[in-house]
């Protein structure tokens, strides 16, 4: 896996796909790496698209530079990372699909730099647009962890066995930086830490957001254990220009794991078609902009009954 540096990291990434194709960001999630895309990211370069599939920070091979530098690893200062990651690779503009961590941090790259980003994708995590409320009690319950890494103890049993804490989240490894990255991230979600400083203008722009413009696909597994659909349900208000909801039948919290096939269709389908006349999101824009984006996508919620026979993984993290 290669390596560029940025000002605050090493980035390990892959790239797919011929240069000079449409550039995708693939952003990877929690407790997860960029193996996630693997399935993913070939599927969509034979689709004519130039991938790229970068490392977070605090996970896999991408490093600190600097021992002064924080180790946060809230979305804001995720997305800038991204930013620089596309600037060190002389990339303009782009389209990105994130899940879980990457999901926020894909959204927050689109609310920082909208003239960058052209298109959208969340898997399983919903966006955080306006501000983040506090949870239903059931949701809680399945959120565990955030609160416990909220408390001094809590922390210092992840800093004392990051592993185990990890493999409860499904996941079998983890780099040094990996617990401090993990604790500011959820601590600072819920203002229990402050954002990265040099993000915090993307964390309130974020918070004072209400909704984007930009074509957007939400996907969404039907068996998530840590998000369930219900958690979704406002998800469709966020967004005013061509949208599109799916809930892929059987499927936990890693989509792109546990059906690659269907997350690479809908991506294709938002990502590979943007040029084509006749692509259902060029048309589901044309008339958004009437004002009637329910027509052009049928309903807000689609859901994908072909991929029924997927074998189920529920729990993750959000």
């Amino acid at each position: 896996m290669p390596t560029i540096s940025t000002d605050h990291l090493t980035i390990a990434y892959d790239l797919y796909g011929p240069e000079g194709a449409p550039v995708v960001l693939l952003l990877h999630g929690w407790p997860d790496d960029a193996t996630t895309w693997d399935k993913v990211a070939p599927r969509l370069a034979q689709g004519g698209l130039r991938v790229v599939v970068p490392t977070l920070r605090g996970f896999g091979a991408t490093r600190f530079r600097h021992d002064h530098t924080p180790r946060t690893g809230d979305s804001a200062i995720l997305a800038m990372d991204a930013i620089a990651l596309m600037d060190a690779l002389g990339v303009e503009r782009f389209m990105v699909a994130g899940h879980d961590w990457g999901s926020n941090a894909a959204e927050a790259l689109a609310v920082g730099w909208p003239e960058r980003v052209q298109r959208l994708a969340m898997l399983s995590t919903p966006p955080r647009l306006g501000g983040m409320l506090t949870p239903s009690f059931d949701q809680a319950q399945r959120q565990w962890y955030h609160w416990f890494l909220a408390t001094r103890r809590g922390a210092q049993a992840v800093r004392d066995d990051r592993r185990g804490f990890a493999h409860i989240h499904w996941a079998n490894w983890s780099p040094p930086d990996w617990p401090a990255v993990t604790i500011h991230s959820y601590r600072a979600r819920w203002d229990e830490a402050q954002p990265d400083p040099r993000g915090r203008w993307l964390a309130d722009r974020v918070k004072a957001t209400k909704r984007l413009s930009l074509p957007t696909l939400y996907l969404h597994g039907e068996v998530d254990g840590v998000n369930p659909p219900s958690t979704a349900r406002d998800v469709p208000a966020k967004f005013t220009g061509a949208f599109k909801m799916v809930e892929l039948a059987g499927v936990g919290h890693f989509p792109q794991r546990e059906n690659p096939e269907a997350v690479t269709r809908h991506l294709l389908e938002l990502f590979g078609e943007h040029d084509a006349e006749d692509s259902p999101w060029k048309l589901a824009a044309g008339i958004a902009t009437a004002g009637l984006l329910a027509a052009a996508v049928g309903i807000a919620l689609t859901r994908d009954k072909a991929d029924k026979s997927s074998p189920a993984r529920g729990g993750g993290s959000a």
